[in-house]
């Protein structure tokens, strides 16, 4: 298979750790998502964050024969209140340590909005170009610790965000000019709900504008809801089950980043092997053309 699909490990069963870890094996899986707040009975404080407990939780996957794809630290680097920031830099510091004892892919993260709240309500204001440079510029602090600990960091662009655009997500790798720098490319996440007849043309663009830097793909499915003002809201579902078309993403990472690691996101444990199916049925459409 010239993917290697995986999970993310918070949307599988919620069973004691090692138990969950099997079960995503089960699946079929070859690698996970993994985000330590988001898992109860394993700690995620800064202070827990050891070679020791690194190595037992590389122990567990490795012996399931699981990578980890993304360690997950989704916090606001554009939090402009500063104790906070100064909070959410020394996590980001120790994800990116502790990324290097457990050898994960990258750690990842989505990026913010310029308030305490993560609120993304006032567009304008999320895209201003303000927020780019306070983003950017926390960023690089992030990235230099990177560098130190030779871990690569992966932003994830979203249309409601501040890197909400392929073209503004080119404009932070050129300026940042860092290898330690990479993408999430998270199709879905990169969709305006209310310009969805835009989609081929934005996710081409992504592909053209990002691909070497693309280190890891999500793969979702949205169902598009009407509401009463008219707006659409994307209902988040699993691979298969909704409007997405991957064809064109399965065949860019076939032919242009053979054996990335993608993982399934918004998945249940009843849907998840159903869902992986149908994302490997078309991988075999393109490695056997």
């Amino acid at each position: 298979m010239m993917l290697r699909l995986g999970i993310r490990f918070h949307d599988t069963a919620e069973l004691p750790f090692e138990e969950r870890v099997k079960a995503a094996e089960g699946q079929g899986f070859s690698c996970v998502h993994i985000a330590l707040s988001k898992i109860k009975d394993i700690p995620s404080d800064i202070s827990a964050l050891t070679s020791g407990y690194a190595n037992y939780l590389k122990g567990c996957f490795d012996k399931a024969g699981l990578s980890v794809a993304v360690l997950g630290n989704y916090l606001n680097l554009c939090d402009p209140d500063p104790d906070r920031l100064s909070g959410i830099l020394k996590k980001y510091e120790a994800h990116i340590r502790f990324a290097s004892y457990l050898r994960a892919g990258v750690v990842g993260t989505e990026t913010g909005a310029p308030n305490s709240s993560y609120d993304c309500s006032d567009r304008e204001a999320v895209r201003s170009e303000s927020a780019y440079v306070s983003f950017r510029e926390n960023v690089k602090k992030v990235i230099g610790y990177a560098q130190h600990y030779g871990v690569t960091f992966a932003i994830e662009p979203v249309y409601k965000h501040i890197i909400y655009s392929p073209e503004r997500a080119r404009r932070l790798l050129d300026e940042v000019a860092s290898e330690n720098l990479r993408i999430i490319f998270d199709p879905v996440n990169l969709l305006d709900p209310d310009r969805l007849e835009e989609r081929d043309e934005v996710l081409q663009k992504a592909m053209e504008l990002l691909s070497e830097e693309i280190a890891v793909i999500h793969l979702k499915d949205f169902i598009p809801e009407k509401r009463e003002d008219g707006s659409i809201n994307m209902k988040p579902c699993g691979c298969g089950l909704g409007a997405m078309t991957y064809d064109d993403i399965i065949e860019f990472a076939v032919r242009k980043k053979p054996f990335i690691e993608a993982t399934l996101e918004n998945t249940t444990p009843d849907d998840a092997t159903q869902c992986r199916n149908h994302i490997e049925e078309i991988i075999r459409k393109y490695e056997n053309a």
